[in-house]
């Protein structure tokens, strides 16, 4: 497909924006239909694009999701990790430019996978490549690992911490996709704020069963299976099951954040530890995004009744994604909310376990050093930690390192934030030079 640039550019930017299109125009959509051809497509254009990092890093394979070793001088230290996936979410909808086009307009590159993950594939690769070009060798080795199936299971970065666990490996930190800089994350917060992820909710999915004999409909009994799982559901969504707990890393975020917030919220929210229970009352009503982050939540995504408009149900169902709370767990959520169940007369199914993952360290070593990479090239954009809701593969790095740490350099707005698995996902071009340039310091320093 031809570049078409709608506005002047650097001869850097204007590079990087050429590379970066034809890794959006190769779609990667990954779904529970297996299609490994198109990765290795998009593989093949990555070798092309970034020639000397397959050529001078010892690359491994793991059905589609490689890991890549960049050999170092041989200092003392464990190796750095940085990931990012290869796959995407699919691009239903009307979309304003076509989703896989990689079109300019309105000073942004437009398609799937633009924000998540392409961006951060494209400038961690990108980096590594100029750096080969100059000559440069990390003191200690530096791995990259991308999956192709982050969108779907996290299957392949499974498979590789395992591998890598098995062979007594352990990474000094890991800095995957996660947290961007962000304009205004919290109701009143003016500005950009770099929030970097120190830690993922574990998600699990859940399936509730009502049973019955079923019937016709002209003679509806009490509770039929439905109304049990209706009524199941109000009662969840209405319950206090799910303990709300303003955890040490919202508080710091909060700390963070605080004081470029109006009043009176500017007082309460730069003293967490002294509004405790107010904050813990407040924050649900500021956004569904704010509530989160301090308990466990379960939404209900699917549902099956009969197969006839005029038949009782013999069973009916319905699926909960529950993301859950470090404070509560996955063990001791999933037990309040099977203990709920019951009282309707249902029965739960767990559908898939679960990764739990610790949580990072704001105050060690991994977090500074990304800090110092962000005050770099983003010079007065202030840090921030936070827990993401969503899930990353980097939670089955966790098996291998203490300090897995999740951030994107890349600038959004709220309206691009929703755009992530949404319609009309982009990036915007001024964007790629500070994000390559983020991933070069740390790379530097390893």
């Amino acid at each position: 497909m031809e570049i078409k640039i709608a506005e002047p550019m650097d001869e850097r930017t204007a590079r990087y924006v050429e590379a970066f299109q034809r890794m959006i125009q190769t779609e990667t959509i990954s779904s529970g239909e297996d299609d490994p051809e198109k990765f290795v497509r998009f593989q093949a254009l990555l070798k092309e694009l970034f020639p000397h990092v397959f050529a001078v890093c010892e690359i491994e394979n793991f059905d589609g999701s490689l890991l890549l070793k960049w050999k170092g001088q041989g200092a003392e230290g464990d190796p750095v990790l940085f990931m990012n996936h290869q796959d995407v979410v699919e691009a239903t909808g009307e979309w304003e430019h076509e989703p896989f086009s990689g079109e300019i307009a309105d000073g942004r590159i437009w398609g799937r996978g633009t924000l998540d993950d392409k961006g951060g594939l494209w400038g961690m690769l990108q980096a590594a490549e100029e750096l080969m070009t100059e000559g440069f060798t990390p003191k200690r080795d530096i791995y990259f690992e991308s999956s192709r199936n982050e969108e779907i299971n996290g299957a392949g970065s499974n498979r590789i911490s395992k591998e890598l666990k098995q062979r007594g490996m352990r990474f000094d930190y890991v800095l995957d996709e996660g947290g961007m800089i962000v304009e205004e994350p919290i109701g009143g917060a003016k500005g950009y704020f770099a929030m970097i992820g120190v830690g993922e909710k574990c998600t699990t999915n859940l399936k509730f069963i009502a049973k019955s004999s079923g019937g016709h409909a002209s003679t509806p009994g009490k509770n039929t299976p439905l109304v049990r799982l209706a009524k199941f559901m109000a009662a969840a969504e209405n319950s206090s099951i799910f303990k709300v707990e303003l955890s040490p890393v919202i508080a710091e975020m909060l700390r963070r954040v605080g004081p470029h917030m109006t009043s009176p919220l500017k007082e309460v929210m730069s003293h967490p530890e002294l509004f405790k229970p107010a904050i813990e009352k407040a924050m649900p009503a500021i956004s569904p995004t704010a509530g989160a982050l301090l308990k466990t939540t379960l939404a209900f995504t699917m549902a099956k009744g009969s197969d006839g408009r005029n038949v009782l149900p013999q069973e009916a169902w319905v699926v909960g994604n529950m993301r859950c709370s470090h404070h509560q767990g996955l063990k001791e959520s999933v037990h309040a909310i099977k203990k709920l169940a019951a009282k309707y007369d249902l029965t739960m199914e767990v559908l898939d376990k679960g990764f739990p993952s610790p949580l990072s360290d704001f105050n060690g070593a991994a977090f500074k050093r990304v800090e110092e990479a962000v005050e770099a090239v983003f010079p007065g954009v202030p840090t921030v930690p936070y827990i993401m809701t969503g899930a990353s593969d980097s939670r089955f790095m966790s098996r291998v390192c203490d300090q897995c740490i999740r951030f994107s350099p890349f600038s959004i707005q709220a309206k691009q934030l929703g755009s992530v698995h949404g319609l009309n996902e982009n990036v915007e071009v001024k964007c790629l030079v500070p994000a390559v340039d983020f991933y070069r310091y740390l790379m530097e320093r390893v």
